[in-house]
């Protein structure tokens, strides 16, 4: 296997710390990603992007609430103060902007404001229109249909179907200065290393891809109970999981995502931190269903590779830091539901369905399978993905082989069609991927959301499951919700797109010198609440 790393990323924290110390507090992160983040107001990388260059200086209308460890992170104001859906029609919702606020440059966020960005990324013959921004937005809120201005304070978003998740679209939609466009002459390739406003309580103050970007505290920012307690922000891409170990030793770095398992108990020895929790999150295999010779157009292959893993082997293989997947979601959920099929290592099981498919000891299954180097939640991919490898041969004489490529490469892929040039034949793609709520359900297993529109990557259709979700999206009592989404759960077990591998639990190494870190259950945190001592 072929593996491609960035070592001038890892390279450039050893040139970082060379640089004198400031009196100002200063928190420095080393990421998994092998580049910085884009900085024009919707950041690539994934959730590792919006994690550190999304939400901290680019907000949205609706914001997560990371304030609490108990309960799945849920949804609060943010730069509207409230919404609601229009009584006359429920595909409608009113959002009702914060008054006061503004961007980083000093110009006004409004209700004009809004719609240049929606135009950004919803109208493609926009003299703004951003194609890469667009592409990740499209994705996330494929439901959203119009929007208009009300008055200079209020603007109407309207979805293609009344959906009660509608909100949890929302959320990923950032906004950036309209000036920061003109100021730079309308490109924005410029307007990344300007670097571009957003509402933050972080604003950008220097950019050098593949190296670090900087940010420093918004003082003027709206929310003025949620001031940041550091001065800045220094965010460098490491994406070699030892490399980032190494670093946290030499104190280049105070803070670093996803340490190698096998490198957190002599961490822990040596007085680093070590955090980990529970949050809604699956490491998996997408099946190309959609291809034209897939081999998991049979559902009996989709099954069987879900009985051919083992994932207690992998939990211990990762020293303890993930939690066995049989599902979307975790077997413990209320919402998991009863489905037919309870997986686990089960070669036995497994081989009798590859043999009712056609695959036997004389004719094995062959799966190419497009995996990354690094990248936000794919953990450690290449040592986790070589222990698959082996284990699906040994269990159910699977072979598999990887094409390995940069995590942004992936993510594209993965809004791609099923038979596109850029997925190189790829049978599967392991992208690690969020289970937070409904509207994340729809955008990865709708009918309706089949790439490149939504995250709908398998090009996966199942009738029941398509029912279940409508149900719940028109419904307004608890209970057929409830109802509603278990049973859309049990039908992705029972009719697997993915291969389930692992839930993820978060793992985080830091120095004792950070403090005030919430880790709540959501791939994001609430960076105005830590301090560096």
């Amino acid at each position: 296997m072929t593996r491609t790393l960035a070592p001038s990323a890892a390279l450039s924290a050893l040139v970082l710390a060379a640089a004198p110390a400031h009196a100002d507090s200063v928190l420095r992160i080393g990421m998994t990603a092998a580049d910085v983040p884009t900085t024009t107001g919707m950041p690539n990388n994934g959730f590792e992007g919006m994690r550190f260059l999304g939400y901290p200086v680019f907000e949205g209308l609706v914001l997560w609430d990371l304030s609490r460890t108990d309960r799945l992170a849920g949804l609060r104001p943010g730069l509207a103060e409230r919404w609601e859906q229009a009584p006359d029609d429920k595909a409608t919702w009113i959002f009702h902007l914060r008054p006061g606020v503004r961007f980083h440059d000093g110009t006004a966020f409004d209700a004009d404001a809004v719609v240049w960005n929606l135009d950004r990324y919803f109208k493609p013959d926009s003299p703004h229109y951003e194609p890469p921004a667009a592409g990740i937005s499209r994705a996330r809120a494929p439901l959203l249909a119009g929007y208009r201005k009300i008055d200079e304070r209020t603007v109407a978003i309207t979805s293609a179907a009344p959906a009660s998740y509608f909100p949890y679209m929302v959320v990923y939609l950032l906004f950036t200065s309209p000036a920061s466009f003109e100021k730079v002459g309308r490109d924005w390739a410029k307007v990344a290393a300007l670097p571009a406003a957003g509402t933050g309580p972080f604003r950008i103050t220097q950019v050098r891809p593949r190296e670090v970007v900087e940010l420093a505290r918004n003082d003027a920012y709206w929310d003025r109970e949620s001031l940041p307690k550091v001065d800045r922000v220094r965010l460098m891409p490491i994406p070699e999981a030892n490399a980032r170990i190494a670093a946290l030793r030499a104190g280049q770095v105070d803070w670093i995502e996803a340490p190698a398992p096998d490198g957190i108990p002599s961490l822990r020895q040596a007085g680093f931190v070590i955090t980990t929790g529970s949050y809604p999150h699956v490491w998996p295999w997408f099946y190309n269903i959609g291809a034209e010779k897939s081999p998991l157009k049979d559902v009996r292959v989709r099954q069987a590779l879900n009985y051919c893993i083992d994932r207690d082997g992998l939990v211990t293989f990762l020293n303890g830091t993930a939690e066995p997947a049989v599902g979307w979601l975790k077997a413990g959920d209320p919402d998991f539901g009863a489905p037919q099929n309870r997986y686990g290592l089960d070669p036995k099981k497994g081989r009798a369905l590859l043999a009712e498919a056609g695959y036997t000891e004389k004719n094995p299954l062959a799966l190419k399978v497009m995996i990354s180097t690094s990248g936000s939640g794919q953990m450690q991919p290449l040592p986790m993905n070589e222990f698959l490898q082996e284990n699906l041969k040994q269990t159910c004489n699977v072979d598999v082989s990887f094409n390995v490529v940069e995590w942004q490469v992936l993510l594209n892929a993965g809004r791609s069609a099923p038979d596109s040039p850029a997925l190189q034949g790829a049978h599967a793609l392991n992208v690690s991927s969020p289970s937070s709520d409904v509207a994340v359900m729809a955008r990865y297993f709708s009918s309706a959301n089949v790439s490149p529109k939504g995250f709908n990557f398998p090009q996966w259709t199942d009738a029941r499951f398509d029912a279940a979700l409508k149900e719940l999206a028109g419904a307004t009592d608890p209970a057929t919700i409830a109802t509603a989404t278990r049973a859309a759960h049990e039908r992705l077990v029972d009719d697997p797109p993915w291969l389930y591998i692992v839930h993820d639990l978060n793992p985080r190494a830091m120095s004792p010198r950070v403090k005030g870190l919430v880790s709540p259950q959501s791939w994001f945190v609430d960076m105005t609440r830590i301090s560096v001592q």
